[in-house]
């Protein structure tokens, strides 16, 4: 078939609707270009005016701890440490100078009342018993040699008086000599235990020095301290008494205070104090490091208000800051601080009992700025003893 060439009229037709065609499609593309970038302005433009919105309607809340304050003693317990010892603890000792013969329990050991403990050597003793006993026979044969005599008027009234005295100062020195005697052996006087042994057996001990120190069962434990006193002053048999000891690591004892000196000691220049033990566990022993909490007795006739140290902001003297959460608001709220305890910190005017202070992220307030409580701290340990 022959292809039959178009006229060029024709051709020139053809090309010119086939540049206005690509005109056309360039224009298009623009248009659509435009409105895609005005859609996404207009859209990004609308997402900030929302998160703008929902920003001014829902302010930031800071996480806070809490805890409610407490009341407590209107005076600091007394802290202080003592030692464990037995109430009765005695020191036994030989009446007489002399060597010791025997020893015949150590140190830890259970005695029982009436035991015999320790001995000197009792030959010089002995002898010295024989010759009062000696003495005191020859004094009643010569008192009864001049009762005869005076009875047949051989000797006077005045030497027979004489004779009497004589046998009577005899019988006297017997009897003294007896007594050392009898002291010249060491026996338990009740039933205890063998705390120390501060001689050994050949040692050339006098008269009265300890040998032995021996507590009894009878009467418990006590805790021995001393104070200072200032701290002495507020203190009055009764008070109640918190007892720690090392060897029962998490374990508290209660006592009370049982006897208060009424004179300092004369080395140190504080006074000793005693506290019963209530319920002493049974493996107690004397000479345990002790650490007391005593509550004075003015502490339970009046009350101060307990918050946790973390609770005080800016403080400056007695005068701090404390910021107490009313409804979803953290309020400043000026407070006088009495004292400073272990256990939180006392505070004299500015919080009552039972109000809710800010103990974890009060640095970050301001007053009247919104909260959120995380979790509620533990209360402050105001006065445990204060409700006993």
């Amino acid at each position: 078939m022959t292809h039959t060439p178009r006229p060029p009229h024709i051709n020139m037709l053809i090309s010119r609707g086939i540049n206005m065609l690509q005109r056309s499609n360039v224009r298009l593309g623009a248009a659509i270009a435009t409105v895609a970038v005005l859609v996404v302005v207009t859209y990004a433009a609308a997402l900030s005016g929302c998160s703008a919105s929902t920003a001014e309607a829902a302010p930031h809340h800071t996480p806070v701890r809490v805890a409610a304050a407490t009341e407590g003693p209107a005076t600091p317990a007394i802290q202080t440490n003592g030692a464990v010892a037995n109430k009765d603890e005695i020191r036994l000792s030989f009446k007489v100078a002399g060597v010791i013969k025997s020893i015949h329990v150590e140190e830890g050991q259970a005695v029982h009342a009436g035991e015999r403990l320790a001995e000197i050597e009792q030959t010089e003793i002995d002898a010295q018993l024989e010759q009062a006993r000696a003495l005191a026979e020859k004094a009643q044969r010569d008192l009864a040699r001049g009762e005869r005599l005076y009875a047949d008027e051989v000797i006077s009234l005045e030497q027979l008086q004489d004779l009497r005295t004589v046998a009577a100062t005899a019988r006297a020195q017997l009897q003294g000599v007896q007594f050392n005697r009898g002291y010249s052996v060491i026996t338990a006087p009740a039933d205890g235990v063998v705390l120390r042994k501060l001689a050994q057996v050949r040692e050339l001990v006098p008269a009265g020095q300890a040998v032995l120190i021996v507590s009894a069962h009878g009467r418990g434990y006590v805790v021995r301290a001393a104070l200072s006193d200032r701290e002495l002053v507020t203190l009055a048999l009764g008070d109640p008494a918190e007892v720690r000891l090392d060897a029962y690591a998490g374990r508290v004892l209660h006592g009370s205070l049982s006897e208060i000196a009424g004179a300092a000691d004369d080395k140190t220049g504080l006074f000793p104090v005693e506290v019963r033990l209530e319920s002493p566990p049974p493996a107690l022993a004397s000479g345990l490091v002790a650490k007391l909490r005593l509550l004075p007795a003015a502490g339970r006739t009046h009350s101060l208000t307990y918050v946790p140290i973390g609770a005080v902001v800016e403080g400056s003297g007695d005068a701090a800051s404390v910021f107490v959460v009313e409804g979803t608001h953290a309020r400043r709220r000026e407070v006088r601080v009495a004292f400073i305890d272990p256990s939180g910190v006392a505070l004299a005017a500015g919080i009552t009992p039972g109000e809710r202070v800010v103990t974890d992220g009060a640095l970050y307030l301001e007053d009247h700025d919104p909260v959120e409580i995380v979790a509620a701290a533990a209360p402050a340990a105001g006065a445990p003893l204060a409700a006993r």
